[in-house]
C-alpha cells in the first residue's frame, strides 16, 4: 500500500474508524513485525511489541503529523522504539529497594535541551536535502525505518554493494555537513 493511502488510514484511525484500523494493520503489520523481530530476535517478544505498537498507534493516531515525516516512518519508529524498550527492560537488573525511593523524572527534557534537539533535527534535514534524493531515501530507509541493505537493494533494484557504497558515502557527506 502506498504512503498516501496509509496516511489516509492513519487519519481515519484518528477519528476512531475501526475498519480503517483493521486495514492499516493488514497493510503494515508484516513490515512492523519484521522490525520488532529484527530487534528482539524472539518471536513471542516481537508479537508482544507489535501488539503494544498498534495500541500506541490507535491511541496516538491524532498526533501523527504528515509534515514531520512519512506515515511508514512514523509507524516504523513506533515499532522500533517499542522493541528497543523491550530490550532495555530485559537488560535491567532487579532494582534495589533504595532505587524505589528515587522519584525524580529524568525523562523530562528541559526547554533548552528541547530547543537544541529541534535545531539539530533541522540541521540534519538541511544536510539530507544536499544528498541525491535516491541516496537520502536509502539513508532514511536504513537508519530511520530499519530496513536491511538487502531490502533496500531489492526495493531500488540496485546491486547490494552499490547500495552499501551509497549509504557509506551519504553518511560521510552528512557527517561533513553536520561538522560545518
Amino acid at each position: 500500500m502506498a504512503s498516501p493511502e496509509i496516511a489516509i488510514l492513519i487519519n481515519r484511525v484518528a477519528d476512531g474508524d475501526r475498519a480503517a484500523f483493521a486495514a492499516l494493520y493488514q497493510a503494515t503489520s508484516p513490515k512492523l513485525y519484521a522490525i520488532c523481530l529484527r530487534i528482539l530476535k524472539d518471536r513471542d517478544e516481537a508479537e508482544d511489541a507489535l501488539q503494544d505498537s498498534y495500541v500506541k498507534i490507535w491511541r496516538g493516531a491524532k498526533s501523527y503529523n504528515a509534515a514531520a515525516g512519512g506515515p511508514n516512518t512514523w509507524l516504523s519508529s513506533i515499532a522500533r522504539h517499542r522493541s528497543i524498550d523491550s530490550v532495555r527492560k530485559r537488560q535491567l537488573p532487579a532494582a534495589d529497594l533504595e532505587d524505589g525511593y528515587n522519584v525524580s523524572d529524568e525523562t523530562t527534557i528541559d526547554p533548552e535541551t528541547s530547543t537544541v534537539l529541534a535545531d539539530e533535527g533541522r540541521r540534519i534535514d538541511r544536510c539530507m536535502e544536499e544528498l541525491d534524493p535516491a541516496h537520502a531515501g536509502a539513508v532514511r530507509r536504513a537508519y530511520v525505518e530499519g530496513l536491511s541493505y538487502a531490502e533496500i537493494a531489492a526495493e531500488l533494484e540496485a546491486p547490494l554493494n552499490t547500495v552499501r557504497t551509497w549509504l557509506r558515502r551519504s553518511l560521510m557527506k552528512l557527517r561533513e555537513c553536520m561538522l560545518r
